[in-house]
């Protein structure tokens, strides 16, 4: 980044991501600022990527989605081409709203959420082992959500940051 974070853009960044609905006056009137210095600020953190994009998060639960699964994936043969090829292939995925190469004996973690248990066994017999691709696959249902946050810590970035 061009210009270093200063507390105006980490209250800025702090606001905005637990909210991403409040409106340029309603972030300028809570960090102190007009609307236009802060209008500017907030354009300037979304040109250079550290805002990627403005989101509204859904409640699975009552969209009946409730069904929640982390799996570990192994590869049969993890090439270049085939984890690329598998890459490819979960971002058509809609059923995986993670993924994450790992460290260890396995290659990717995966965040899965359905209906229900057949849904994920669908998913899992249909989807993810007729994909050719893959030698082992753990999964571990989530029984209850203790923290469910998408709020980087902004804290962490500098000491005289922390919103």
């Amino acid at each position: 980044m061009p210009e270093p974070l200063d507390a105006v853009d980490a209250k800025i960044l702090d606001l905005i991501q637990h909210d991403a609905g409040l409106s340029v006056a309603e972030i300028a009137e809570r960090v102190g600022l007009s609307s236009s210095p802060c209008w500017r600020r907030t354009k300037r953190l979304e040109d250079v990527g550290i805002v990627k994009k403005r989101v509204t998060l859904l409640d699975r639960e009552q969209l009946g989605l409730g069904f929640e699964v982390y799996a570990t994936v192994k590869l049969s043969m993890p090439t270049k081409d085939n984890l690329d090829r598998f890459e490819a292939l979960v971002q058509g995925w809609p059923e995986v709203v993670q993924c994450a190469t790992v460290t260890g004996g396995e290659d990717y973690l995966l965040r899965i959420v359905t209906r229900d248990i057949h849904g994920f066994d669908n998913f899992l017999r249909d989807t993810l082992l007729s994909s050719g691709l893959v030698a082992n696959c753990q999964s571990r249902i989530v029984v209850r959500g203790v923290k469910d946050s998408t709020a980087v810590p902004l804290g962490l970035v500098s000491p005289h940051l922390g919103a």
